[in-house]
């Protein structure tokens, strides 16, 4: 189904980071489309709940008082059509969620739909 129109939504992305080697940036981790502020910060929550009993305290406390106090201030601010950041560090690795206002563009769902021949052509090629 196509749809007509673009929808407001926002970007989320999940992103990790080894304090320790300076040589290495950021490692993109995850992503997800949300199509409301709730739909957004709920999906930061959940990744917080889950790994909240393998952090250590501080990085807990850290991720506590952003469920119970900083989610509110982020739903606020999506609201506000504002982008968002939640950043917590567990020993020497750092972890940070982000929130985007975004506009999605219509696309055709492939649902029931052939891909045309050359899709199954497809070979990855594989690297060194």
């Amino acid at each position: 189904m196509l749809r007509d129109k673009p929808r407001r939504g926002y970007w989320c992305e999940c992103w990790t980071e080894n304090l320790r080697d300076t040589t290495e940036g950021p490692v993109f981790r995850a992503s997800f489309d949300a199509y409301s502020a709730a739909q957004a910060d709920r999906w930061v929550a959940v990744a917080l709940r889950t790994i909240t009993p393998a952090l250590d305290a501080e990085a807990s406390d850290d991720a506590w008082a952003w469920l119970y106090e900083g989610r509110v201030e982020t739903r606020r601010a999506l609201l506000r059509s504002e982008a968002c950041m939640v950043t917590i560090t567990h020993a020497s690795t750092r972890i940070t969620w982000t929130i985007r206002p975004a506009l999605f563009l219509p696309l055709a769902h492939r649902q029931g739909t052939e891909l045309p021949m050359c899709a199954y052509a497809f070979k990855p090629h594989v690297t060194d």
